[in-house]
């Protein structure tokens, strides 16, 4: 392979292929005047295909709770595959130990009615409103947490990355992020990096950020080697299902891309597959695993930076508080965050629980929201994150003053 025989065209097909992303990563380092433990941490997990708050955080102490839910409702505390007790109300689903592990901890907590702006129930649009921090859809093209990163102090001085195949919405915009998803550039023509670098020496646009997407690449390799070497010397010898080994692995991944000297302070990662209008018990049992594997994965990996951590983990909207006829259920409004970290505050429920009785369900069909998730957003960003209230009413979520920050999240 030669420069002559190389197009831009297949150059970055090629770059690609090593796992790098071309759009606007980050490559800037920057001199942190505390040491690499003491930098606050913030991950977002976006759980999209409207994730039922009601299975991740059954209610099975509401009086309304078991008829509602039908032959999908989950049994109580004290039974055989019941919820993980939380409190007299809610517990988690039993497929979220470890979570459960953190919240008796006090570092789990839940916003079990928190909702976006938008009640048109599509996906498509309530993600990009969960995403854009807008109030309408379409408001504006860019994501929140990118417009975050431009409050939290001079340009570059925090770095974020994204986790999967593609930047989502909610970390795209004029503030470079990196971007890195799994596998890839294994058989690729190991001189392909020299060749790039070399073609686009003089490019200003496409020379920058082929040097971010090495340097994102290194750091991922050397992340990589971390999680490999931290498994030969663990001694638990537990063997989990192969994908929850998987995306525990994932988690521990992320961790070691924040931990390294120069990594991210903030990441952004999307799961899918929670759109359970049938067959929902077994499918979101599954998906729940998965998000504690990696919820897992992500604590241990962090290790003495998981006290300065803070992890949200939101959807775009819940579901329908009635089981429907194919033991699944559609499209609703109020959903539950979760809130996880060594850096939150002990405490119970985050925002009001409106209960499931026919007169307070929304429509006469969802749980009715209580909380506006841009104040969630706000109240992470503002005290943990050092985020100034000007700057998230304006920038950060565009016309948003009348959204107050939710206060007592963080220690």
């Amino acid at each position: 392979m030669t420069l002559t025989a190389l197009s831009r065209r297949t150059a970055l097909k090629g770059a690609l292929g090593l796992g790098i992303s071309i759009d606007f990563m980050a490559a800037r380092a920057f001199a942190d005047s505390e040491g690499a433990e003491a930098r606050k941490r913030l991950v977002v997990i976006i759980c999209r295909g409207g994730l039922d708050g009601l299975s991740l955080s059954p209610p099975v102490g509401d009086p309304h709770y078991a008829g509602l839910r039908g032959a999908i409702a989950l049994p109580g505390f004290s039974a055989s595959g019941g919820a993980l007790r939380l409190d007299d109300t809610f517990g988690l689903h039993p497929a979220m130990t470890a979570t459960h592990a953190l919240a008796l901890r006090g570092e789990a907590r839940i916003a079990p009615a928190v909702a976006t702006p938008d009640r048109e129930r599509s996906h498509f649009e309530a993600q990009d409103v969960l995403e854009s921090g807008a109030a309408v859809v379409y408001g504006t093209s860019s994501g929140w947490l990118n417009r975050g990163l431009s409050a939290m102090g001079p340009a570059g001085r925090v770095k974020a990355i994204s986790m999967g195949p593609t930047a989502p919405l909610i970390l795209r915009g004029p503030v470079e992020a990196a971007s890195w998803s799994p596998g890839g550039g294994a058989q690729l023509d190991h001189r392909l990096p020299g060749i790039l670098t070399d073609l686009y020496a003089d490019d200003p646009l496409l020379g920058q950020a082929l040097a971010a997407g090495m340097a994102t690449q290194a750091m991922a390799k050397v992340a990589q080697s971390d999680v490999a070497r931290a498994a030969t010397m663990t001694t638990n010898t537990d063997v989990a299902a192969p994908l929850q080994q998987q995306t525990r692995k994932l988690g521990a991944i992320l961790a070691a891309f924040m931990t390294q000297p120069g990594g991210q302070q903030v990441a952004a990662v999307s799961i899918d597959g929670f759109d359970s209008h049938a067959n929902q018990l077994g499918l979101i049992h599954t998906r729940l695993a998965y998000v504690d594997a990696f919820i897992d994965g992500l604590a241990s990996g962090l290790g003495t930076a998981w006290p300065n951590t803070v992890v949200v983990m939101a959807t775009e909207f819940g579901r329908t508080a009635r089981v429907n006829g194919t033991a699944g259920t559609d499209h609703g409004t109020a959903s539950t965050a979760l809130i996880l970290g060594g850096a939150i505050r002990k405490g119970g429920l985050i925002g009001d629980w409106p209960t499931l009785a026919p007169a307070k369900l929304y429509e006469s069909r969802d749980t009715a929201p209580t909380l506006d998730m841009r104040g969630l957003f706000k109240g992470v960003l503002r005290d943990h994150m050092g985020v100034d209230r000007a700057a998230l009413d304006t920038t950060v979520f565009p016309g948003s003053a009348g959204i107050a920050p939710t206060v007592g999240l963080v220690g």
